[in-house]
């Protein structure tokens, strides 16, 4: 019998990841930059026999938006806080929580079973999550990512720089180019430290465009995961497939 294909997507902020899945196995994902969303699923999904589409988007788009994915599937699956998960959310307000957040705590919870584990999502934002050695999703803090810092620092006053992310960092700023840079840098290393200084028996998890760019940087012990929405995507599409 022919394995089951599904198609995942990733909406992020500013990017697209998708991937085909067999089962919760993930192909190599291909990213998308450009603006037409839907068509950039369509063509994929043209490629292979479908049985589920699933998508994570943390933009919005109107209800009948995808649509059109419906004639290319068996399900069309956009996950949203309705959805059958593989995990206990104790989210508060899980209407609220962007569903990539909580992706991310499935396979985390599957990665690493009987284990806590905190997932640092180094993205647009920094999203610091929570998931129990039950498998439970407890919540999270969000704040800014490296980007949006520099942007802020730039948009919010008068005379500082927008500058580019460095490869080597200094300890001490010599010119407001250096300051600005390891302050930056260097606050998030302090910020993320703080969390594995108050957690030390967890698992820590970077994902995100940045990942790799802080782990190299930290000596604790830390799995670098990449497209772990993805691979949250394939768990819960496994469960909507059906058998060709």
């Amino acid at each position: 019998m022919p394995s089951v294909v599904n198609l995942l997507v990733d909406i992020g902020n500013s990017s697209v990841k998708a991937s085909f899945a067999q089962g919760v196995s993930l192909e190599d994902a291909v990213r998308f930059n450009g603006a037409d969303v839907l068509d950039f699923i369509l063509q994929l999904a043209k490629k292979r026999s479908v049985s589920v589409i699933a998508i994570s988007s943390v933009r919005k788009f109107e209800s009948d938006f995808f649509s059109p994915l419906e004639n290319e599937c068996s399900k069309l699956l956009i996950v949203n806080h309705k959805t059958e998960l593989p995990i206990n959310n104790l989210y508060g307000s899980p209407e609220s929580l962007g569903v990539d957040r909580v992706l991310s705590a499935v396979a985390a919870a599957h990665l690493f079973p009987g284990k806590s584990s905190i997932i640092f999502d180094f993205g647009t934002a920094l999203t610091v999550d929570f998931v129990s050695e039950k498998g439970e999703f407890l919540g999270g803090n969000i704040s800014l990512g490296l980007t949006s810092r520099f942007k802020a620092l730039n948009q919010y006053t008068k005379m500082l720089p927008m500058v580019e992310k460095p490869s080597k960092v200094v300890k001490i700023g010599a010119s407001t180019k250096e300051a600005i840079e390891s302050g930056v840098i260097l606050g998030l290393i302090f910020e993320v430290e703080g969390y594995i200084k108050e957690y030390s028996d967890y698992i820590y998890v970077f994902t995100g465009g940045d990942a790799i760019y802080f782990a190299e940087k930290l000596k604790s012990p830390i799995f670098v995961v990449y497209n772990l929405v993805l691979m949250g995507l394939a768990r819960v599409a496994e469960n909507y497939a059906k058998p060709e």
